[in-house]
C-alpha cells in the first residue's frame, strides 16, 4: 500500500503534497510494476520458486518524516519510508481512543461531563467542498489527493474569500494540543459518534487531519487531510433495510475511513473535523428521508455530535510503537 491515487504508483507527489523519492514502486518496492507482478503470477500460476514466498506479508508506505518545507515544485514536503509487516492490521497495534471535547480538545481522556454536545445547521444548498481525498477520476470536478484543508477556486463549490474548512460554521473541529513526540497512526480508522438531529435523515462525516505548524512557506500552517469517511445514518444499522430517524432522540453512529499510514511528527497536532457533506466527493443529503437521486425538496438540519460521560464521541486510532 501506497500514497498514491489510483494508477499513479510512479509519481512522488499527490496533490500539493510530495512524499520523496522512496514513494515510487519502480526502483524502491521492485525494478518496476510489471516486475513485481510477473514474479507473483510465477509463483502462484506457474509454480516457480522464486523466493515470493519468503517475502513480507504485508508492505506499507508510512507518509510523514519529511521536512514540511515547500519543495522545489512547489508542494509540501511531507516524506515517507517504506517497511515491512507480518500481518494486517499490525499485530501489535495499540488501539487507542480519542475522545471529542466540547472545548474542541481531542483527548485520550474520557469526557466526564454529564451533558455535553455542539451542533450545527447543515444546508444541502452549501455543502462542504472536497478539498482531496480518496478521489479517482474525478477531474475538473474533483481532484484527488492530499491538500491543504482550505477552500480555493480549482475546488469546486468553493466560495471567496477561501477560507480554511475549520472555520465554516458546519464543521466541528477537534485537535490534540502539539504532540510531545511523534505518533504513528497505522491501520483502519473508525469514529464512534452519538447523534441527534430534527430530520429523519442527514449525513455525519469524519476527516483525519495532520496539523502542521506555521513555518516560513507555510505562515498559516498546513492543515493536511489523511483520511475521510461519511454514514448515511438511514443505514446505521444495515444496508438493506434502511431506518429513519425521530427526531429528538441520541443514536450511536460508527462512521469509518480506509486504512491509512501517516507519521504525525513532533509538535504537529492530530485533528478530526466531522460534518455532514463532503461534495461533489458524495452526493449530498437533501435531510428529507427521500430515497437517492429522487428528492424533490430539501431540508436544513440541526445536527449535534454528543460528548459526556455517557455518550463519549470519539475515534479510535491505531497507533503502533516505535520501530527501531
Amino acid at each position: 500500500m501506497g500514497p498514491w491515487t489510483h494508477g499513479d504508483r510512479q509519481l512522488t507527489y499527490v496533490g500539493d503534497v510530495d512524499f520523496g523519492p522512496a514513494a515510487t514502486i519502480d526502483g524502491n518496492v521492485a525494478r518496476d510494476f510489471l516486475t513485481l507482478r510477473l514474479r507473483w503470477f510465477d509463483r502462484w500460476l506457474k509454480g516457480e520458486k522464486n523466493g515470493i514466498d519468503a517475502e513480507p506479508n504485508v508492505r506499507i508506505f508510512v507518509m510523514g518524516g519529511g521536512s514540511g518545507r515547500k519543495n522545489s515544485a512547489g508542494r509540501l514536503d511531507h516524506g515517507g519510508r517504506w517497511r515491512s509487516e507480518r500481518d494486517w492490521p499490525i499485530p501489535d497495534t495499540r488501539w487507542t481512543s480519542y475522545y471529542c471535547g466540547r472545548d474542541g480538545s481531542l483527548s485520550v481522556t474520557k469526557p466526564s461531563e454529564r451533558d455535553a454536545w455542539r451542533e450545527y445547521r447543515f444546508d444541502p444548498a452549501h455543502p462542504v467542498p472536497t478539498i482531496g481525498g480518496t478521489v479517482t477520476s474525478g477531474q475538473p470536478v474533483m481532484v484527488g489527493g492530499a491538500f491543504d484543508q482550505r477552500e480555493g477556486s480549482r475546488f469546486f463549490g468553493s466560495t471567496e474569500p477561501y477560507r480554511p474548512l475549520a472555520e465554516r460554521p458546519d464543521v466541528l473541529v477537534f485537535q490534540t494540543p502539539p504532540l510531545a513526540s511523534e505518533a504513528e497512526v497505522t491501520g483502519p480508522i473508525a469514529a464512534t459518534l452519538w447523534i441527534s438531529s430534527d430530520c429523519p435523515d442527514t449525513d455525519f462525516t469524519i476527516k483525519l487531519v495532520d496539523v502542521y505548524p506555521p513555518n516560513a512557506d507555510y505562515p498559516d500552517g498546513f492543515a493536511m487531510n489523511v483520511a475521510d469517511g461519511i454514514l448515511r445514518v438511514r443505514y446505521r444499522d444495515s444496508w438493506e433495510r434502511p431506518s429513519m430517524m425521530t427526531p429528538g432522540p441520541v443514536y450511536p453512529v460508527r462512521v469509518t475511513a480506509f486504512p491509512t499510514s501517516n507519521l504525525f511528527a513532533r509538535g504537529h497536532r492530530i485533528r478530526l473535523d466531522i460534518s455532514s457533506s463532503n461534495f461533489p466527493h458524495f452526493d449530498v443529503n437533501p435531510n428529507t428521508g427521500e430515497a437517492e437521486a429522487k428528492a424533490t425538496s430539501s431540508r436544513v438540519a440541526t445536527n449535534r455530535v454528543f460528548m459526556d460521560a455517557s455518550r463519549p464521541s470519539h475515534v479510535v486510532l491505531p497507533l503502533i510503537p516505535p520501530r527501531r
